[in-house]
């Protein structure tokens, strides 16, 4: 074989790897690691651009206008309905896929997917939505004991409901959906999409830490603090979310490396700081 021809299979080897590579990508079991890769291009491109528009509708919403204030309570619906419906979406075909391959379970799960975490951040998306519709009905007035504690005991009851859709999830289903569109590949791409959209939306507000214009950390004992800081708002803001794939992916080593690799211009922003100032 002359070095022409070799040369050719050897481009034909490196193509054929690459495409084998990215088709991997968008396997339906590496939705994780696409989401990851979605994330580390946003972080890195245009996550402050989008929290910057972010901020000037959440201040044009504070400041009285109409359309800023629609657009910030359908912003705060959609992380209250999305979850649920990207959970009852993919539920099926997770377990399909499940069933096919040989999964440990992880120590990790039971903190990362602890419930407790999960309906106290519901609630806290519920209290927005909830301000926003008194507010909208009643304004500044007074909306009644009788309307606020029934709002309050309806909100229980969807916070109850929102959650136990997402941790069904969890659980594998005695019997195949009895709708068709839920066991059609439409109905995960429609999941994958809810909860996309659901995740690049809390990375927003998860991405607010970093634009505080930190400074430089003064000591190793500060660093330490912001990193375990970090770790206790990201049980809240960022695994919440993240969740439903971590199910699939938890146990695969490369996770936890995409992770930190499509957080890592956060992290480095909250931990080394943005503006200098200090010492160390």
């Amino acid at each position: 074989m002359d070095q022409e021809s070799r040369k050719k299979k050897a481009d034909d080897i490196d193509r054929s790897v690459l495409k084998r590579g990215f088709a991997a990508i968008f396997r339906r079991s590496n939705r994780g690691l696409l989401l990851d890769i979605v994330v580390f291009v946003l972080n890195v491109f245009l996550m402050r651009l989008l929290a910057g528009y972010f901020l000037d509708i959440a201040g044009r919403a504070s400041n009285g206008d109409e359309l800023s204030g629609f657009l910030i309570f359908a912003f705060c619906v959609s992380l209250f309905v999305l979850p649920p419906l990207g959970a009852v979406l993919k539920r099926w075909h997770f377990w399909e896929r499940r069933k096919s391959q040989e999964v440990e379970e992880n120590v990790l799960s039971g903190c990362l997917f602890n419930p407790i975490f999960y309906f106290c951040l519901t609630a806290i998306i519920f209290s927005a939505i909830n301000a926003f519709i008194l507010q909208y009905f009643f304004g500044n007035g007074d909306p009644g004991g009788g309307i606020f504690v029934s709002s309050i005991f309806l909100g229980l009851g969807l916070m109850i409901v929102h959650t136990w859709l997402v941790y069904r999830y969890f659980t594998p289903p005695k019997h195949p959906p009895s709708s068709a569109f839920l066991r059609s590949p439409a109905s995960e791409t429609l999941g994958d999409i809810c909860i996309f959209v659901n995740m690049l939306f809390f990375q927003i507000i998860w991405n607010f830490l970093s634009f505080e214009g930190l400074p430089r950390p003064g000591s190793f004992v500060e660093v330490v603090g912001r990193i375990l800081f970090l770790g206790f708002i990201a049980l809240l803001l960022y695994f919440p979310p993240r969740m439903l794939y971590l199910a699939e992916d938890i146990s695969k080593r490369r996770t936890w490396l995409t992770i930190l690799l499509a957080n890592s211009p956060m992290i480095f922003r909250v931990v080394i700081g943005t503006s200098s100032g200090s010492n160390w």
